[in-house]
C-alpha cells in the first residue's frame, strides 16, 4: 500500500470511531436504562448531552491547538483519550462516571477530527483534494449507517461493548500512526481560546440543565431559575469575551454575514429536531413497541442509509440551484416524516407502514440538509474566515443536538405505558416545530454569491470538518 493510502486507512479509523459512537450510544440508552434504573431518564440523557456540548466548544481551539503543537501530535493524542475514555466508559459503575469519562471522550472527537483531515490533504495534490475530502466524508457516513446494525449486536452482549470496541481499534491505529505519519505544524498558528471555550461549555451546560431537570424541580423552582440566570450570565460573559480577544471561539464579525447567521440557526434549530428524532426512534421502538436493542438498530438503519444516498445528490444539487433552495426541501421532507411519525405511530406494531415511510422520508430530508448547511454557512465568506465558520456551523449543530436531547426529555418525561403513545407523538411534533422553523431560517439565507478567491490549503483543512455529517461528534 502507499504512503497516501496508510495515511488515509489510519486516519479513517480515527474518524470512524468518533463517528460511530453517537448511533450506539444511541441504541444503548435503553439498557443503560435497565442497568441503572434508579437513576432517571433526565440524569441518563447526559450521557449524550455532556459529549456534544463538550465537543461543540472544544471544536474550533482543538484545531487551533493542533495547528500550534502538530497534527500528528493532536490527532495521537487525541484518539488515545478517545480509547482510554472508552475504557472507562465500559468500566463506569455510576452514571456520573460514565458521564465524566463521555466529557473526555469528547475531547479526544474534538482533537482528533479537525487534526484527521489536516494529516489526510497534504497528502493529495491540489486538483485531488476534493476527491480526499469527499472520501473522509464518506467514512462518517458509512459509520452512520452501519452504526445502529452494529449497536444493536452489541448490545445484544452488554452495553459496555459499545465502548469497549473502541480498544483494539485505537490501540492498533494509534501504533500505526505513531510509524506513518508525519508530523505537520504551522508557525504562527494563533493561541486558542480556553477560556472562551470554557464559558461557553458552562453556558450551554447550565441552559440544558435547566431544560431537563424542569419537570422534576418544576419550571418556576428555585434552582431552575437559577441554572437560567448562570447560563444568561455565561452567555453574556461569552459575548464580551469574544469582542475583546484576538481569537475568540466566535468571532463577532460573522455573524453580521446574512447568510451565515441564518445558516447557523437553521443547523442548530434542525439538530434539534434530529436529536430528538434519533433519541425518540429508540426509546419509542424499544419501550412502546417493546423491539429488542438489535431490532431496534434494523429499523432505524434505513433512515441513515438514506441519508448518506440523498446526500450526495443534495451536494450536487446545492452547487445547481443553490442551498437555500436545497436545504429548505431537506427541512421540509424531514417535517413530513415527523408529521407521519405523530399521525401514524401508536401501540399497534406496523413497520413498513408506520415507520419505515417517515424514517425514508425524513432520511432524505437529512442527506439534503448536510450540504446545503455547509453550502450556505460558507458561500458569502472570505477564505480567511471559512475555516473558522465551518467550525462555529458544526459547533451550532451539536449545541441544537444537545437541546434537542434535553427537549425530548422534558416532553416526554417518564409516562405510564397507557400514556406513552401520547407521549411520544408529542416528541414528533417537536421535530416538526424544530424543522419548519429551520426552513424559515434556510428562506432567511437569499440568494448567494460565492466569492471568487479560492481558499488556502490550511483553511480548506479546518473547513472540511463541516462537510461531516451529524454522526461525527455525538
Amino acid at each position: 500500500m502507499s504512503r497516501r493510502g496508510r495515511v488515509a486507512a489510519i486516519v479513517s479509523v480515527g474518524v470512524f470511531v468518533a463517528s460511530l459512537d453517537l448511533f450506539i450510544v444511541n441504541i444503548a440508552f435503553p439498557d443503560l436504562e435497565r442497568d441503572f434504573a434508579r437513576t432517571s431518564l433526565a440524569s441518563l440523557s447526559w450521557v449524550l448531552n455532556a459529549y456534544a456540548i463538550v465537543f461543540a466548544a472544544l471544536l474550533v481551539p482543538a484545531g487551533r491547538w493542533a495547528d500550534r503543537v502538530g497534527r500528528k501530535r493532536a490527532f495521537l493524542g487525541g484518539l488515545a483519550l478517545f480509547t482510554v475514555a472508552s475504557a472507562a466508559c465500559a468500566a463506569a459503575p455510576s452514571v456520573g462516571v460514565l458521564v465524566g469519562a463521555r466529557v473526555v471522550q469528547a475531547a479526544g472527537a474534538a482533537l482528533l477530527m479537525p487534526a484527521s483531515l489536516g494529516l489526510l490533504l497534504p497528502e493529495f495534490p491540489a486538483e485531488k483534494r476534493g476527491l480526499a475530502l469527499g472520501l473522509w466524508a464518506a467514512v462518517g457516513g458509512t459509520a452512520a449507517a452501519a452504526g445502529p446494525v452494529i449497536g444493536g449486536l452489541l448490545v445484544e452482549l452488554s452495553w459496555r461493548w459499545v465502548f469497549l470496541v473502541n480498544l483494539p481499534v485505537g490501540v492498533i491505529a494509534i501504533v500505526a500512526g505513531a510509524r506513518v505519519l508525519g508530523e505537520i505544524r504551522e508557525t504562527g498558528a494563533p493561541r486558542p481560546d480556553a477560556l472562551g471555550s470554557v464559558i461557553l461549555t458552562g453556558a450551554v451546560g447550565t441552559l440544558i440543565g435547566a431544560i431537563v431537570q424542569g419537570p422534576d424541580w418544576g419550571w418556576t423552582s428555585g434552582r431552575v431559575l437559577g441554572l437560567l440566570v448562570v447560563a444568561l450570565v455565561l452567555a453574556l460573559a461569552f459575548a464580551v469575551r469574544s469582542g475583546r480577544v484576538e481569537v475568540p471561539v466566535v468571532e463577532p464579525e460573522l455573524l453580521r454575514v446574512r447568510a451565515f447567521a441564518a445558516a447557523n440557526v437553521a443547523g442548530l434549530l434542525f439538530f434539534v429536531g434530529f436529536a430528538a428524532m434519533l433519541l425518540g426512534s429508540v426509546l419509542f421502538l424499544t419501550q412502546v413497541w417493546g423491539e429488542s436493542a438489535l431490532t431496534a438498530g434494523l429499523m432505524i438503519s434505513p433512515g441513515p442509509a438514506t441519508a448518506a444516498i440523498f446526500a450526495v445528490g443534495g451536494g450536487i444539487l446545492s452547487g445547481r440551484i443553490g442551498p437555500r433552495a436545497v436545504g429548505a426541501m431537506g427541512t421540509a421532507l424531514f417535517a413530513i416524516g415527523g408529521v407521519l411519525f405523530a399521525t401514524r405511530l401508536g401501540a399497534d406494531h406496523d413497520f413498513a407502514g408506520d415507520y419505515l415511510p417517515g424514517m425514508v422520508i425524513g432520511g432524505a430530508g437529512v442527506g439534503f440538509v448536510n450540504p446545503a448547511l455547509a453550502g450556505a454557512a460558507t458561500a458569502q465568506l472570505p477564505p480567511t474566515r471559512l475555516a473558522t465558520g465551518s467550525a462555529v456551523l458544526t459547533m451550532s449543530r451539536q449545541l441544537g443536538s444537545a437541546l434537542g436531547i434535553a427537549i425530548l426529555v422534558a416532553v416526554v418525561g417518564t409516562p405510564s405505558p397507557a400514556e406513552a403513545v401520547h407521549a411520544f407523538r408529542d416528541a414528533w411534533w417537536l421535530m416538526v416545530a424544530a424543522a419548519v422553523g429551520a426552513t424559515i431560517a434556510f428562506v432567511a439565507v437569499g440568494p448567494l454569491a460565492r466569492p471568487e478567491v479560492e481558499p488556502t490549503l490550511e483553511q480548506e483543512i479546518e473547513a472540511g470538518v463541516a462537510s461531516m455529517a451529524p454522526e461525527v461528534a455525538a
